[in-house]
């Protein structure tokens, strides 16, 4: 027996300690090499972290919710022959009683396959997000009785839906179905993971940054009309262009002459640090909680680079599947609640950004034009600015220049846009 104590490893861009978000395995289970062992929440995103060696769990360390520092006991396991045998055991007694039968009269060389099903089963990786596992759990299911349809077999919450209704194999214990209909009077659910980063960050941001929101409604009308026509041109394997790629597209003009709020305030040096690149974070809502994707250097982009690259790095998010870098580096942030935009909101800035641009609803009302009542689409603008480094002046400055290009929309596609 070799005992073989993993540390949680330095998971890169100077994170100390992490979160344990969720245990993939429990003392007692056999793992193989690079089988995921543990979900832990850094500063910057949820990291999957694999086991180094094939073994047998003896003991792990940090519940939900607890935070492990870098270098601290992480995992112990057992290696060796006494692992391996463990490993065969699952396999054996899974086995018909013929081909026990013939196991035992074959002697060793018969548990050969045995172990190696074992250890197939074993690299069986169970992939889905963490708001899947609470759902799962919370219902009585097993996910390994449900299909996963994603990526290399993994679970989406269409999956784990389907598999509650009956429609995809395994049928869900009635007893799972009917609690999950029942809601009880009191539910405590422990702040863990994303949802823990999410209340942290936008407590200090709220706490430490002193907000100024300007309003403002934009004639959406031309921009509308443009969108459908190209969006008539597009292959049908291409997804359609919403508001969103335009808006990208007039901000990156407009901060070509407010480059203050293309900034980040370095608040331990006392610096602000302006960003000739514009890499526009999109504010995403997934199964697992906000996120915040980036789209870089949006500045050297065309219209349909920028709408390519924000659908690739938003799915990424809802996926689970987007990386560390792909989720941090933001100089601006757009924030988009789409169809539930409202007429108005009041967005939390984006620390250590200075700016957040908000997208409300667009919606056909009459308005008076040139004197007469026209049937126009409207949409507002709703942003949060940074009040010790954005003057008030500049912030409704930013966003004017902004209406003018969306309003005239050949304005985006000019460089200077005068």
């Amino acid at each position: 027996m070799s005992r073989y104590v993993f540390k949680l490893p330095d998971l890169g861009e100077g994170t100390v300690s992490a979160e344990i978000v969720g245990w993939h395995v429990k003392p007692g289970d056999v793992v193989e090499e690079e089988q995921v062992l543990v979900e832990v929440m850094t500063e910057k995103a949820a990291v999957e972290v694999p086991s180094p060696v094939s073994g047998r769990v003896l003991s792990t360390t940090g519940e939900p919710g607890e935070m492990v520092a870098v270098g601290a006991e992480l995992i112990v396991l057992e290696t060796g022959a006494a692992a391996a045998s463990e490993a065969a055991k699952p396999a054996a007694l899974a086995q018909p009683p013929a081909a026990a039968a013939a196991a035992r009269g074959n002697g060793a060389a018969a548990a050969v396959p045995a172990a190696g099903a074992a250890a197939a089963a074993a690299r069986g990786r169970l992939m889905t997000s963490p708001a899947n596992r609470r759902r799962a759990h919370e219902a009585g299911i097993d996910l390994k009785q449900v299909p996963g349809s994603g990526p290399q077999g993994r679970i989406l919450r269409a999956d784990l839906e389907a598999y509650l209704r009956d429609e995809h194999g395994g049928p869900a214990p009635s007893a799972a179905r009917a609690a999950a209909r029942q809601a009880p009077e009191r539910e405590e659910i422990k702040v863990i993971g994303l949802r823990r980063l999410i209340a942290q960050r936008m407590s200090e941001s709220k706490r430490n940054i002193p907000h100024f929101s300007y309003v403002e409604e934009v004639d959406v009308t031309e921009l509308e009309a443009l969108r459908r026509h190209l969006n008539s041109r597009l292959a049908s394997a291409e997804p359609a262009l919403t508001y969103l790629p335009f808006l990208v597209l007039a901000l990156v003009r407009v901060l070509e002459d407010f480059p203050q709020c293309n900034a980040h305030y370095d608040a331990e040096r006392g610096v602000i640090i302006r960003h000739r690149a514009v890499h526009v974070g999109v504010a995403t809502q997934t199964p697992d909680g906000l996120k915040v994707p980036v789209v870089r250097n949006a500045e050297r982009r065309s219209l349909r680079e920028i709408a390519a690259e924000m659908y690739r790095v938003t799915e990424a998010a809802r996926q689970n599947k987007a990386t560390r870098e792909e989720l941090s580096g933001s100089t601006i942030t757009l924030t988009s609640l789409g169809k539930l935009g409202g007429i108005a909101s009041t967005p939390i800035i984006n620390a250590p950004e200075v700016a957040i641009i908000g997208v409300n609803r667009a919606v056909e009302r009459p308005v008076v034009l040139e004197g007469a009542v026209a049937i126009r689409r409207m949409m507002n603008l709703s942003s949060s600015f940074d009040h010790r480094f954005v003057d008030g002046y500049d912030a409704a400055a930013t966003i004017q220049a902004m209406k003018e290009r969306i309003e005239h929309p050949a304005m985006i596609f000019m460089r200077e846009g005068r």
